[in-house]
């Protein structure tokens, strides 16, 4: 007799048709949004020659999936498909710590890693939600908002995802972190982490808008793309506090004027970039 409990529901992947010329700038855009494997294939029989798709998993959350892709440029075509969900975990196998610093490191939590005495290690499971630690957004970010935090310090995750980040500064000693995603499923996946951290006590993680946060936050981190940082500008820079600080990222090195004009009268005090990427630290 066969059994069913291990069956395993299909995965909902976004598809992506780009311009082959901007493959990779399509690729980096679905990188920003954290996920963990983006797969180039042809376009197909009858489409054009020059045209790409680009297949990920970002969760099973049809919502979530609708506004990542409605952020893309218009000329990007997308859709939907459900695929076999261990084809979607193959990237599992080449997973690898994300070094953020000689003593801080973020590890996949399937990954037996040995640390020395005086790394601060935190493990992330991201389940169908975005982000494992290892984009260079993310390890920027980790990198602003360590340099930011200061003892006693709260702080804001803004597009938590798995909770790297909202996890990563209760890890450092955050005794009150809130993280938000309009994902569901980030909720749940960044309790989890928390709880796997042995963090739980000091993260909140909801669903709330951030125009419904209210107070003010010491340290605020948003690591989303251009689009979303501009729409959230003004709620961004208010719920900083104002000796407080706001570490950005999703935004190219040399391309993101735009943003730091919508956060102004922030300013910024400094950049980080990676693999044509930056992560921006702005105070009031």
């Amino acid at each position: 007799m066969t059994g069913t409990a291990d069956v395993q529901p299909p995965i909902v992947v976004l598809v992506v048709t780009v311009p082959a010329g901007e493959a990779e700038l399509a690729a980096d855009a679905l990188w920003a949004l954290g996920v963990v494997a983006v797969e180039e294939r042809g376009a197909g029989e009858g489409t054009e020659d020059h045209l790409v798709e680009l297949w990920t998993s970002l969760g099973d959350d049809i919502e979530a999936i609708t506004a990542a892709a409605e952020a893309f440029p218009a000329r990007w075509r997308w859709r939907t498909v459900e695929v076999d969900a261990g084809v979607v975990d193959g990237w599992r196998q080449h997973a690898v710590a994300s070094w953020i610093s000689d003593d801080f490191v973020v590890v996949p939590a399937w990954l037996d890693v040995e640390v020395d005495e005086g790394v601060t290690r935190i493990d992330i499971e991201p389940g169908s939600t975005f982000g494992l630690g290892d984009h260079p957004t993310t390890v920027l970010t980790l990198r602003l908002l360590r340099e930011a935090w200061f003892q006693g310090a709260t702080v804001l995750d803004v597009g938590t995802g798995s909770g790297v980040l909202a996890v990563a500064a209760a890890c450092i000693g955050a005794p009150y972190v809130e993280a938000i995603d309009l994902s569901p499923a980030a909720v749940g996946a960044t309790l989890d982490n928390a709880r796997r951290n042995g963090v739980e006590g000091r993260v909140v993680a909801s669903t709330t808008p951030l125009a419904e946060i209210d107070g003010s936050f010491d340290v605020v981190v948003a690591n989303l793309l251009a689009p979303p940082l501009l729409e959230l500008a003004d709620d961004l820079a208010r719920v900083v506090s104002p000796s407080g600080a706001l570490a950005i990222s999703g935004v190219l090195d040399g391309a993101h004027d735009h943003v730091l004009a919508a956060l102004a009268p922030m300013r910024p005090v400094k950049t980080l970039t990676r693999d044509r990427w930056a992560a921006i630290l702005l105070r009031h």
